[in-house]
């Protein structure tokens, strides 16, 4: 319903935020990692949006980047992994790190968050990655058609997770050092698609 909202950073909560837009005061409940990089109060924030509607209860989910909104909607895709429990992952790890935690089965990374047992840290991997299998995106230990090594390849499945195809992701990483980290190659490459 809402793409994203634009206005004046109005408070900021322990969980949410209110943004002042054209004199309605919208409650958006987001990440600490989006909270700490907001501006500051009655200056003008922007905020990508995701409405969740249950039986009695319409909440907006807000974020600064586009990522971290995509990161959201992947996790409250998952079986069992409401609005809360997704905001405390992101809380946590940001999309990129969460994105190689995935990909690299590093389920002690994800229950860093509060609320997050291994089994459902386990639950997320292992439904985040179907999702790159069924996207058809080469992952940590499989030979890329292409001859992209682990790196790349594991760079690559975890900015397809963060939503850019697979044809921006490649082209992205191509043009990053090999022989950076792969936390390193997502956060260059994710610069480069923010351009």
């Amino acid at each position: 319903m809402f793409y994203y909202i634009k206005g004046e950073l109005v408070h900021k909560g322990d969980n949410f935020v209110v943004i002042d837009a054209c004199g309605v005061g919208y409650k958006i409940f987001t990440s600490m990692t989006s909270i700490s990089t907001l501006p500051e109060i009655n200056k003008i924030a922007k905020m990508f949006t995701h409405l969740h509607i249950r039986e009695d209860i319409m909440d907006i989910y807000g974020f600064v980047t586009y990522e971290e909104l995509t990161m959201f909607e992947n996790l409250i895709s998952v079986s069992g992994v409401g609005p809360k429990a997704a905001l405390s992952v992101l809380s946590v790890a940001t999309p990129a790190k969460l994105a190689l935690a995935v990909i690299t089965d590093d389920a002690k990374t994800i229950t860093k968050a509060a609320g997050v047992g291994i089994k459902l840290a386990q639950r997320l991997i292992l439904e985040l990655k179907d999702k790159l299998k069924n996207a058809d995106i080469p992952t940590a230990g499989e030979n890329a058609a292409e001859n992209v090594d682990n790196s790349f390849g594991e760079a690559v499945s975890a900015l397809a997770v963060l939503g850019y195809s697979v044809q921006e992701a490649k082209s992205a990483v191509a043009q990053i050092d090999g022989s950076l980290s792969v936390e390193e190659i997502i956060k260059a490459a994710l610069k480069k698609l923010m351009k």
